[in-house]
């Protein structure tokens, strides 16, 4: 018998944790979840999630990327998926050098004043966030995928299902 993938969703909106783990427990998935970066890392840190879910705004405005970073650039869980749930528009692109074409964006004039800019590589599927901390610093870190709230179950599952068997999302 395969083992149920455990999936972590963060997000401080126990609405959005009730539905979407009402859409993954229905599609057999084990769901685990938190309210903030703080008790995120814990479970990730204890229940070894297969893949996480992440709101942006939780305690702070940049909450769920700074746990996103923290994730991706963890020896221990740099492999371990992460969506970044969003209802911030990703800026697509057809070049797999999102970071540098996120750079671009940063100093466009028409973009200059974006906090924060997501960009998406919609032919590999290579995604990243770019924003400015709280001192002004641009802050870039990859991610896995970004899913548009209000979560939609046609979206969500199979983004979970490709990252899940290792496939890019595109």
């Amino acid at each position: 018998m395969e083992t149920k993938k455990k999936i972590l969703v963060v997000d401080d909106d126990i609405d959005i944790i009730t539905v979407v783990s009402s859409i993954l427990t229905t599609k057999g998935y084990e769901v685990i979840s938190a309210n903030d970066k703080k008790q995120g890392m814990e479970m990730i840190k204890n229940e070894k999630p297969d893949l996480a879910i992440l709101d942006v705004m939780m305690t702070t405005a940049y909450e769920g990327f700074e746990m996103a970073k923290e994730i991706v650039e963890h020896e221990d869980f740099k492999n371990m998926p992460v969506i970044i749930q969003t209802s911030i528009e990703v800026l697509t692109t057809t070049k797999p050098y999102v970071q540098e074409m996120a750079r671009q964006f940063r100093n466009d004039p028409a973009f200059s004043d974006l906090r924060v800019i997501l960009v998406k590589d919609i032919v590999t599927g290579t995604s990243g966030v770019d924003y400015l901390d709280e001192h002004g610093r641009t802050i870039w870190f990859p991610v896995d995928a970004f899913v548009k709230k209000p979560v939609s179950a046609n979206v969500l599952l199979p983004t979970i299902e490709k990252l899940l068997a290792g496939v890019a999302v595109n």
